[in-house]
């Protein structure tokens, strides 16, 4: 929809926000109206440069053509029906997936948390009937973030996060251990432990990456009793670090994985993946969903990851990403340290600079990014950017360091 046909101007629209929704985000003052590749485009035309791709979503590009035809044409065909009938964007996308991945089953879901709640709930019911009424305690990672359900949130390891505070007690059944510590998790698990939980790279604790050795002992660990791994891949899935999943970088495989942002290419959609084992603890009515494997949404992921993997997106997203981590490091003042893996990247700074701030002024130079807290900012583009407009990105933010340390 495009301001000019509602008789509307973009003042108009922020004022009917204001009035008639709750609001819980800290709004940039632009309207986006029209995507394209690499840039989103104010009511005037005035182009964006995106690094922040709807927070990991648009892998392949702002309205990749690909994606939008597959939407077309699937909303003509069929845009709803419920569970029980067969459709075909389902089943591809389903083969798909899991030959790519190396996994056995999936179960759609509309989003991160929910998929990252029927992750929990497979593990828990796995347990409980394996070994026991007591076998469902989870250890997750501290500074992690799941989801904002009542289970993702629960297993998420920040206490003091806005997520958790004034919603009562979290869920029980959750324990938490250091990040990057292998024997922090060992010493966190006891008899009643079914499953360890983690995001190979922790975004909104500040874009930390597991290290090799964290990730292939808590495989081995788990291995050695009786443990579930489960992978928390809704960030750092489909071609962001890389790889097709994170999970490959470090040579290990889950048992379970967690997915969605950029698996639909912009539309609504989130699975699991599991293994033949693990999956049998679904059985007929123990899980469901209204909308999860929705036609037109399955179709859009079918085109997002042939884009993905036909494009060599996680190759380039490898190769980019390492040089855009290093222009960053060479080019913006103040920082303590650039950290991430492929396109998923945070530059932390060395106290004197408010993430946020810098945020806001790198939006008013045309360029869009997050910020974590006040003092990490997210990088997150479409896996199709180029060197050149990294360089771009990275003229930005030193301007806008430079604007905000000296304000």
């Amino acid at each position: 929809m495009r301001l000019k046909d509602t008789g509307l101007t973009a003042q108009d629209i922020k004022g009917k926000v204001s009035k008639y929704m709750i609001e819980t985000y800290e709004r940039f003052d632009f309207l986006a109206e029209t995507g394209k590749g690499m840039y989103i485009y104010d009511e005037n035309g005035t182009p964006y440069l995106d690094f922040y791709a709807g927070i990991a979503v648009n892998a392949a590009g702002n309205c990749n053509p690909r994606v939008v035809a597959a939407v077309q044409d699937q909303a003509a065909d069929l845009m709803q029906t419920f569970n029980y009938p067969y459709t075909i964007p389902q089943a591809l996308l389903a083969e798909k997936i899991c030959t790519t991945i190396g996994m056995d089953k999936i179960f759609y879901q509309n989003s991160g948390t929910e998929a990252n709640e029927a992750m929990i709930k497979m593990a828990r019911k796995y347990g409980v009937e394996k070994y026991g009424p007591d076998k469902y305690w989870i250890v997750t990672a501290k500074e992690s973030f799941h989801g904002r359900t009542f289970g993702a949130m629960s297993a998420t390891g920040q206490p003091d996060n806005a997520c958790q505070i004034g919603f009562g007690p979290m869920t029980q059944g959750f324990r938490y251990a250091d990040f990057n510590d292998l024997q922090s998790f060992k010493d966190a698990c006891d008899e009643n432990t079914i499953a360890i939980m983690v995001e190979p790279v922790q975004g909104e604790g500040g874009v930390h990456p597991a290290t090799r050795e964290f990730m292939s002992g808590l495989r081995e660990f788990c291995d050695e009793k009786n443990i579930l791994l489960l992978l928390d891949e809704v960030q750092s899935g489909w071609g962001r670090t890389g790889a097709v999943m994170s999970y490959m970088n470090y040579g290990i495989k889950p048992d379970i994985v967690s997915m969605a942002k950029a698996l639909g290419g912009g539309m609504p959609i989130g699975a699991i993946c599991a293994t033949s084992e693990v999956a049998k603890a679904f059985t007929m009515g123990s899980h469901g969903t209204t909308f999860g494997g929705h036609p037109v949404c399955c179709a859009a992921a079918l085109a997002e990851v042939n884009e993905i993997l036909d494009k060599d997106l996680p190759g380039n997203a490898k190769e980019v990403g390492e040089y855009f981590m290093q222009k960053l490091r060479e080019t913006v003042p103040h920082v303590k340290e650039v950290r991430g893996q492929g396109l998923f990247v945070g530059m932390e700074y060395d106290g004197t600079i408010d993430a946020v701030e810098v945020k806001h002024a790198a939006m008013r130079r045309h360029l869009l990014i997050t910020a974590i807290g006040r003092n990490v900012n997210r990088m997150i583009p479409p896996l199709i950017v180029t060197k050149e407009q990294c360089d771009e990105a990275a003229q930005i933010l030193k301007e806008s360091v430079e604007e905000v340390a000296g304000a």
